[in-house]
């Protein structure tokens, strides 16, 4: 599967979205805002989408968008944390006072 797949920030829904290129819903990742942190709540690719690099271009470019955005970042959930750790180059945003 190649669908052109694009990246929004919902932020009436507190969430970052990617859809194809039909305008369906692929994967999201929860977050909230706490003063100057964001914290990523939760992450989920639906099932026919996974396997697709989905969860990685929504990482990406959420994690693109805070540090555009100075904001420090607070991995709750258990993709984010993964992904930090397998990509240092966003080492920078992690708040150092935990993941909780």
């Amino acid at each position: 599967m190649e669908n052109e797949i694009t990246i929004v920030d919902a932020k009436d829904q507190s969430r970052y979205e990617a859809h194809d290129a039909t305008g369906a819903l692929m994967g999201f990742a929860d977050y909230r805002l706490d003063g100057d942190t964001i914290v990523f709540v939760h992450a989920e690719t639906l099932p026919e989408f996974r396997g697709h690099g989905v969860a990685g271009k929504i990482a990406t470019k959420s994690l693109n968008d805070a540090r555009d955005a100075g904001l420090r970042v607070k991995p709750a959930c258990p993709y984010y944390q993964d992904f930090l750790t397998q990509h240092t180059e966003y080492a920078d945003l992690v708040d150092q006072a935990g993941s909780r």
